[in-house]
């Protein structure tokens, strides 16, 4: 084996490969535990195996020039994950945990999304519903590349971070996400966003079914729905999904190099 190995893949499902040779180990990453404390168990998680899921942080459900405040709902609380985000995202970058940036981003045509979808959003066929432009400003509600779907302005999306388009409440459903975390190796989902009774928990669920493990970010999730909404979210994780911790106490967990 003359030739020098060259790397072929993202670590840690990456190869070792020259013309001749193909070493198919994929050796892990260095681990990184850390302890974390959760309203029911304390944990032990491994920051090489972890990444940060962001869900809807999208100006149609978080600006009050969005389509949830045109339909009549108080935005207000679907913003209050903006301060804690800003806080913790910086944080995980540096210790090289990936930020995943799941937003609803439809295709310009709508030929993936059904009647009942189409319906969620403009139940007597009448009104602005997904693709149709928002009375104040013209955006397209919930289409990909718009203003409509993309991140309220507070909060920075890095060339590190990752995007990953969604047509469902779930961020799994029809999406690459899977395999983008099955190719990062992570297993362990941080999750934060809006809403946290429908969008948040259903990706929160399809991940603990597909084999995740899920920690929910109480500070750094929301939902505009009524507050028993949010309690049941909180009980049904903690129950059944995963654990609930917060930002401040993971921000306390991370060890910072001097």
């Amino acid at each position: 084996m003359n030739q020098p190995l060259r790397s072929l893949g993202i670590a840690p499902n990456a190869w070792a490969v020259n013309a001749e040779f193909a070493d198919i180990t994929r050796p892990p990453l260095p681990p990184r535990p850390i302890d974390l404390t959760t309203e029911t168990k304390q944990l032990r998680l491994d920051l090489a195996k972890t990444a940060l899921i962001v869900i809807d942080m999208q100006n149609d459900f978080c600006h009050p020039d969005g389509w949830l405040a045109h339909i009549g709902v108080d935005v207000t609380p679907a913003r209050d994950p903006i301060g804690p985000l800003k806080t913790l995202l910086p944080l995980l970058r540096s210790v090289n945990v990936p930020i995943l940036w799941v937003n609803w981003g439809n295709r310009s045509d709508l030929l993936n999304i059904g009647a009942g979808v189409r319906h969620v959003y403009n139940p007597t066929g009448a009104g602005v519903g997904l693709g149709d432009p928002l009375p104040k400003n013209g955006a397209p509600v919930l289409m990909k590349d718009s203003w409509a779907a993309a991140v309220v302005e507070e909060l920075t999306i890095e060339p590190t971070d990752i995007r990953v388009d969604k047509y469902r409440m779930s961020g799994f459903w029809d999406t690459p996400l899977d395999s983008i975390l099955r190719n990062l190796g992570r297993t362990t989902l941080l999750f934060s966003g809006v809403n946290a009774d429908q969008c948040v928990m259903t990706t929160l669920q399809d991940a603990n079914f597909l084999g995740y493990d899920c920690i929910l970010l109480r500070d750094c999730t929301a939902t505009t729905s009524p507050t028993y909404c949010l309690q049941a979210t909180f009980y049904n994780v903690n129950q059944c999904f995963g654990f609930v911790s917060d930002s401040q106490t993971l921000i306390q967990a991370v060890p910072v190099s001097g």
